[in-house]
């Protein structure tokens, strides 16, 4: 089902039309599919053994932090352009927590009985887990536990309680002065990695990463550093609702999304995590809309790729038990050749994608059909009782 929103007509602040933004639907499975990229060619579980390993590695080990980026800043773009007037917190909030909580709770019983409580799984890394405030922690056993993805979850539900504030402060903001506002949140994400080079302890602890626990955590994981994506999401969407997009179009935003990539590749890690993102994100979110908007050409919104991007918030909570859980069943058989890995990435992916369609059917749209309103209020699922991301 297509998302489908009031948005302001691009001439006038204030007046509302129906339209919808199908383009950031499709988007949301080209980031999901990004994340896991990440995942199934970390060196624990990825296939491939020897310089194919390394290289996969090399290549996509940028990709998940391209993939949590745009879900942030998609987030704050999609509440704040979905907002209803009158909206009370506690509705909004229902709403949200309705969404989170059904797959998560699946996701995380299925990943403690798949494989956490196989490694011994103590209360204190599943508890906050299950809670959702695992992202609090700098210890990975606990940011990451049991079912890893789910620590952006965390973030997201301190969003979701922060926007009804953040929403007020947001439409104060004169909107002549809302670039003046995004300048300044980009140079906060910019500051954030050079602060944890230059402050934070820097000893590396774990085998393998290119930052210590605590830099890599305060980077990538801390609610309220995240938050700057989040809020700058919402700044772009009062942009685009008072008509005050720059005109980038979507194929150039595109672009300047595989330029970052490349330039990822190249600079310090902390950078690669968020940095570097923010401002080719911070165009294709807008662009895509405003291309949806007015009817021009976008590979995004196909029939094919809407379907994609509503199941992708299963998708992205069922990748970590896939692939860890198909990593431990093929320890004893790897590393592959090539070709091989390659198919069982394919696989993967594949079985990943089944089993998201079955969660999405059978937890997620029943749950919001059911749960998202009072019994008074029912009626058709409109945006803000979807998926705003599919959140890491």
């Amino acid at each position: 089902m297509t998302v489908h929103v009031h948005a302001s007509a691009p001439k006038k602040a204030g007046q509302r039309r129906l339209s919808g933004l199908p383009s950031l639907t499709g988007l949301r499975f080209l980031a999901a599919t990004a994340v896991f990229l990440y995942h199934v060619t970390g060196p624990q579980l990825t296939p491939f053994g020897g310089e194919t390993a390394q290289r996969g590695a090399r290549f996509f080990g940028v990709a998940g932090g391209l993939g949590v980026a745009f879900f942030f800043v998609l987030s704050g773009f999609i509440l704040t352009w979905s907002a209803r007037p009158g909206d009370g917190a506690g509705r909004f909030l229902r709403r949200r927590l309705v969404k989170l909580f059904p797959n998560h709770l699946v996701t995380f019983g299925v990943a403690l009985l798949a494989f956490a409580a196989a490694t011994t799984t103590s209360w204190q890394q599943w508890l906050p887990n299950l809670l959702l405030v695992q992202t609090w922690s700098w210890d990975p056993a606990i940011s990451f536990g049991v079912n890893a993805p789910s620590w952006s979850l965390g973030c997201e539900l301190v969003f979701y309680l922060c926007f009804p504030l953040l929403h007020r402060a947001v439409r104060k903001i004169d909107a002549t002065r809302l670039w003046g506002w995004v300048l300044a949140l980009v140079a906060a994400v910019w500051a954030v990695p050079a602060f944890a080079y230059a402050v934070l302890p820097g000893e590396i602890g774990i085998p393998g990463w290119q930052a210590s626990t605590v830099q890599n955590w305060f980077v990538y994981q801390l609610p309220p550093v995240r938050m700057l994506e989040f809020v700058l999401g919402m700044l772009l969407a009062r942009i685009v609702l008072t008509d005050r997009w720059i005109g980038v179009r979507l194929p150039t935003a595109i672009a300047l999304c595989a330029v970052a990539y490349a330039v990822a590749l190249q600079i310090p890690y902390l950078y690669a995590l968020t940095a570097v993102w923010v401002v080719p994100i911070g165009l294709l979110v807008p662009a895509a809309a405003v291309a949806d908007l007015r009817g021009s050409r976008s590979p995004f919104r196909g029939r094919t790729m809407t379907w994609l991007g509503e199941i992708s918030f299963a998708f992205y909570l069922l990748q970590a038990s896939v692939l860890v859980g198909g990593s431990r069943y093929l320890v004893g058989h790897k590393p592959f050749g090539w070709a091989a890995g390659l198919g069982l990435c394919v696989l993967a992916w594949a079985l990943t994608l089944a089993l998201a369609t079955v969660l999405y059917r059978c937890v997620e749209r029943p749950a919001m059909k059911h749960w998202s309103r009072p019994r008074a209020a029912a009626g058709p699922v409109s945006v803000t009782d979807r998926p705003a991301s599919p959140v890491q």
